[in-house]
């Protein structure tokens, strides 16, 4: 079981670099710990996309989505698809747990007890695994939960939604809309405007006919089982509730770069030393794609626009081999 590569998440980079190896007739394989695109599958069932099908492509295979911005569902088909027609070779759940160097060769062991061995480590493990915790009493109350997925869940009860940005948007209309009492507790003075440009008015309209309730400039300080207290400028306030969506954002697993020995910037975005026209990082034959070498600055990679990683990466591998 030795390789030329061995690529660590299959997410759509990840899988763009299994087809830029295989492309090029190197030994490759895939290892992904949950299911295919498992960060994609985790993404609410209702999802839209803000880009369009075309720029979600990889490996120069077509997306044709049967709307101006395709949706979860279509994702999943189009990248199941490519996986399947390419024959990428991919070891699903399957998490690596060590890694060691000797010499120039790694040696990779999984949580299934395998050991591969591979001149070169892709690192594309993306950021949707870690959520940012509130650190308040209750959290890990059955109740509350960092990933939203299916509106019905929430009709009729009495839902608090945390944070103002994409994914809290999305939880407080979807919820409200099917029947769910939505309160949104925002940390800032306004709906984030990263929230899509579509979307944005809709929760903003929402909030001003009193549909949807927003503490502004506010935290959770306690979440019990029939309540949750909110620090609001006008001072405590202890709200009704039966469940909270905390979509407090995400981070990528730095620990594991770290264990590497992949050098992290000082400063809060903690961003991975790599070269970035190859992508190699700071340890040879290890390279990073796709959201993992912004650091914890999370919003400035897309698919979109980590597809070109995987060229990187594999022309610099394929001029060493």
């Amino acid at each position: 079981m030795s390789y030329d590569i061995l690529i660590i998440g299959a997410g759509p980079i990840g899988l763009a670099c299994g087809l830029e190896a295989k492309s090029r007739g190197l030994d490759y394989l895939i290892l992904e710990k949950g299911c295919l695109v498992n960060s994609l599958y985790h993404y609410p069932v209702n999802m839209t996309f803000f880009s369009t099908s075309e720029r979600l492509e990889i490996g120069g295979i077509p997306f044709v989505s049967n709307n101006a911005k395709p949706n979860r569902n279509e994702a999943l088909e189009y990248y199941r698809r490519v996986a399947v027609s390419a024959q990428l070779k991919i070891q699903l759940f399957e998490e690596v747990v060590e890694v060691k160097k000797t010499g120039d060769t790694f040696k990779v062991i999984t949580s299934k007890n395998r050991t591969y061995s591979a001149k070169n480590l892709v690192i594309a493990t993306g950021f949707y695994d870690i959520p940012f915790r509130l650190n308040v009493p209750g959290e890990d109350l059955p109740k509350v939960t960092h990933y939203y997925n299916d509106p019905h869940f929430y009709a009729f009860q009495k839902v608090l939604v945390i944070g103002a940005n994409n994914s809290a948007v999305d939880a407080a209309l979807e919820t409200w809309r099917k029947g769910a009492e939505v309160n949104m507790v925002v940390r800032n003075e306004d709906i984030g405007h990263r929230v899509k440009y579509w979307v944005r008015p809709d929760i903003i309209n929402r909030i001003k006919e009193g549909s949807i309730k927003a503490w502004f400039r506010s935290e959770v300080v306690k979440i019990d089982e029939q309540q949750v207290t909110i620090r609001t400028p006008d001072g405590i306030v202890t709200i009704d509730n039966d469940r909270v969506i905390a979509a407090t954002g995400y981070q990528p697993d730095l620990r594991f770069l770290e264990k590497l020995g992949i050098k992290l910037s000082d400063d809060a975005i903690r961003k991975p030393a790599y070269d970035p026209d190859t992508h190699q990082t700071n340890i040879a034959g290890i390279y990073l794609a796709g959201v993992i070498c912004g650091g914890m600055d999370t919003h400035s990679l897309f698919i979109e626009n980590s597809r070109e990683h995987a060229v990187r990466i594999l022309n610099h591998i394929s001029a060493k081999t």
